[in-house]
């Protein structure tokens, strides 16, 4: 039976420790949470500027709605594009220094726009091994032959755009890569992409808000730019502090999406007070160097603190810091260990990471003070010496 097959399935996850968790937080996202009465320091967010509950964009969440009320009430292409969206978009593009900007409702959505609507059949897709669900997703629904590159590879990246004889090419990957938090070779991948006639699409989701002047993102840390055929895509549920994404480039590109792309014609427009409340977050970004500067100093922090530990920490010069633990129910017990003692920080393992690279995922945010990041560090090297 059918059943018998889910609950099989289920069992073995459980067996192997993959058997992932909800949990149900009684606060507003921040550097606390509130689980059932319990005051916990939370490392697992990705509201890495501490927007998310800011009292501005609160306001303005409060203004919208009295001005535009709730909902969209069809799509962008039908009705559904009201005024907060389209400064939304004019906004965006002006921050990121592209010719125009198109709102989605989620990051996912827009990787599963981009990719299927540039290439399909006699084309092919050359996209990092660690690339995010999405990008992968996209590549797979594209229908283009998927060449996936060992991760930062540029050498075994050019071989292979060499030897394709596909009609287009498109290269595809993660800027700040999610599990890891080191940074793609966004120059090299350009220069790859000018040699070899490719669209280069950037996933800017962990570096929005947080890398480059202003905080304007991955491509402005590496100076990259405008082109034709670059599409940066951006998220605006992490260091944005509210929810949705953006794509921006070249306007031909961003208009043959609105054309084109199925995930954006057939759904119903976002909310237009997130239109509004994003307008705000805008803002807060550009005048942010003092929270990305408080965040540069606990990166540095927790790195030093944590240094000597028996459970690898990668290089990661960003707001993600992995703790490489390997075993999967080993990274388990020690995320509950944490748990225990008021931090919590999430036990990540396949298939969302390698098998063998189970790991704590230390999420850090500018509102994070430094004593609550030296109860953290306490904490894990109290659990290295008393490993049981």
């Amino acid at each position: 039976m059918i059943w018998d097959e889910l609950d099989s399935g289920l069992a073995q996850l459980r067996a192997d420790g993959l058997l992932r968790r909800r949990r149900t937080l009684d606060a507003p996202c921040g550097p606390e949470a509130w689980i059932d009465d319990r005051r916990l320091v939370a490392f697992c967010s990705n509201d890495y500027l501490g927007l998310a509950n800011h009292p501005a964009l609160i306001a303005a969440a409060r203004e919208a709605a009295t001005r535009w009320g709730v909902g969209s009430g069809a799509s962008h292409v039908v009705s559904g594009h009201l005024r907060p969206h389209a400064e939304l978009e004019e906004r965006l593009a002006a921050f990121v220094g592209r010719e125009r900007a198109l709102y989605f409702g989620a990051g996912y959505m827009a990787n599963l726009a981009i990719v299927p609507t540039l290439v399909g059949r006699d084309d092919a897709v050359f996209a990092d091994k660690l690339n995010h669900a999405s990008l992968i997703d996209a590549a797979l629904l594209a229908r283009a032959e998927h060449l996936r590159y060992p991760h930062g590879d540029m050498e075994v990246l050019a071989h292979r755009l060499q030897r394709s004889t596909a009609r287009r090419k498109l290269i595809l990957t993660d800027a700040v890569f999610s599990m890891d938090g080191d940074l793609a070779p966004l120059p090299e991948l350009f220069d790859l992409a000018e040699r070899f006639d490719a669209w280069l699409v950037i996933d800017d989701a962990h570096g929005f808000g947080v890398l480059g002047p202003g905080g304007r993102g991955s491509l402005a840390h590496f100076e990259l730019p405008p082109s034709p055929r670059l599409i940066l895509m951006g998220t605006l549920g992490k260091a944005a502090g509210g929810s949705g994404a953006f794509v921006a480039g070249d306007r031909r590109v961003i208009e043959w999406l609105a054309q084109r792309a199925r995930p954006y014609i057939f759904t119903t427009a976002s909310s237009p007070i997130m239109a509004a409340v994003l307008l705000a977050s805008l803002a807060l970004i550009a005048a942010g160097d003092d929270r990305r500067a408080h965040l540069r100093q606990l990166i540095a922090r927790l790195r030093a603190g944590l240094a000597g530990l028996p459970w690898r920490l990668p290089p990661s010069p960003t707001a993600i810091q992995p703790l490489l633990v390997g075993d999967n129910e080993a990274a388990v017990r020690l995320s509950g260990r944490l748990f225990e003692r008021g931090l919590w920080v999430p036990a990540i393992r396949p298939p969302t990471v390698p098998v063998g690279t189970a790991r704590l995922r230390i999420s850090l945010s500018a509102a994070h003070e430094a004593t609550q990041l030296d109860a953290l560090i306490a904490a894990l090297r109290d659990c290295a010496g008393h490993p049981h």
